[in-house]
């Protein structure tokens, strides 16, 4: 049953990353990978909250299967952050390419610190 849980999550998930990726990317005219960085920290955010809840009895195996596992794991993408970084530093963005990897990694931990402290408020 625990794979079923994770390919249902994943199945929401992936689609749900490609649609965000492809709708916030266009409304920047910018090399910039908005996209990607917008479900990265979206899903930093929200394992940090689920992480929360599952250390305040909030939050089963279940749910951390199909939320934490399934949906983030497909929602979230570090193989694309590391390929657009990439290709922004050999497309001559070097500047794009470090601020990149400097701020997805700040702002990524800072929502997951910030999803476990909404957890914490509001299970205690």
């Amino acid at each position: 049953m625990n794979w079923f849980l994770v390919i249902a999550g994943g199945m929401i998930g992936a689609p749900l990353r490609y649609l965000t990726d492809r709708a916030v990317q266009s409304r920047h005219d910018s090399v910039f990978p908005w996209g990607t960085f917008t479900v990265n920290v979206t899903g930093s955010l929200l394992l940090g909250l689920l992480t929360g809840a599952a250390v305040a009895g909030a939050a089963d195996s279940p749910l951390l299967l199909f939320l934490g596992t399934g949906l983030c794991g497909a929602l979230t993408t570090y193989s694309t952050f590391s390929y657009e970084t990439l290709r922004l530093a050999e497309s001559g963005a070097r500047r794009y390419a470090v601020a990149n990897a400097v701020v997805s990694v700040a702002v990524g931990l800072g929502a997951a610190f910030a999803g476990v402290a909404v957890a914490r408020a509001v299970w205690g």
